[in-house]
């Protein structure tokens, strides 16, 4: 099993790569002053959320002269690193991939200049922080190249995220895998099972006899 912990310089390493083309830069915005400039600016318009609802980055950090952010950087000022998304997109053009599950709206087969595959929809997005060597977008891109994995399965709330990976595979030359997105086995309100609501984990329906079958087919994957 590979262990995120142990790689850390794996992460380091493809952040220097996308670096040195000038695909990132940091941004000091707290949640808070992130949150008053999102207000200002939909005093005039809503302004545009990823599809997990979260707002994209408002702040202009992009713009900043590379003498300030050295300086902020080497007096510790906390900081994310972001990927520049229209530098990015504009290295790869238009992306795909094939979709052997179904996405939250039906989506399935290859995607090729379609909403799903643009990962313009979630903006500059963090790549890692100050005390953080990288994020899940990262991670994942990079631990399934360093596996060499062909095929991903996981639950539908992730579907929207494969644009981000493969915008990251196509940057670093690594190749792309064939994913699968199922449905997620859902509580009483339609919410997905989460440990933070006290949800019915494994261990419970097992105990409540429910079998590998009985799983897979809630997931449906049967």
């Amino acid at each position: 099993m590979r262990r995120q912990s142990e790689h850390y310089g794996d992460y380091r390493a493809a952040l220097a790569k996308l670096d040195a083309m000038g695909l990132v830069y940091p941004s000091f915005e707290s949640r808070a002053e992130s949150a008053r400039l999102i207000s200002e600016r939909e005093t005039q318009a809503p302004w545009p959320r990823d599809p997990d609802g979260a707002p994209l980055y408002p702040g202009n950090a992009k713009a900043m002269a590379q003498a300030e952010r050295a300086r902020r950087m080497a007096v510790g000022a906390p900081y994310a690193l972001r990927l520049d998304m229209a530098a990015a997109l504009a290295r790869t053009g238009a992306l795909t991939w094939e979709e052997t599950g179904t996405g939250p709206s039906g989506e399935t087969g290859t995607f090729a200049a379609d909403p799903a595959a643009n990962p313009a929809i979630w903006g500059d997005v963090i790549l890692a922080r100050k005390e953080t060597p990288t994020s899940y977008h990262l991670a994942v891109a990079v631990d399934d190249a360093a596996q060499g994995v062909t095929e991903v399965v996981r639950g539908r709330d992730l579907f929207h995220s494969t644009s981000v990976h493969r915008l990251l595979q196509a940057l670093l030359g690594w190749l792309a895998p064939r994913y699968h997105h199922h449905r997620l086995i859902l509580d009483t309100d339609g919410n997905k099972l989460s440990k933070s609501t006290l949800a019915t984990g494994l261990r419970e329906l097992r105990a409540r006899g429910a079998s590998a079958a009985d799983l897979r087919k809630l997931a449906g994957l049967d």
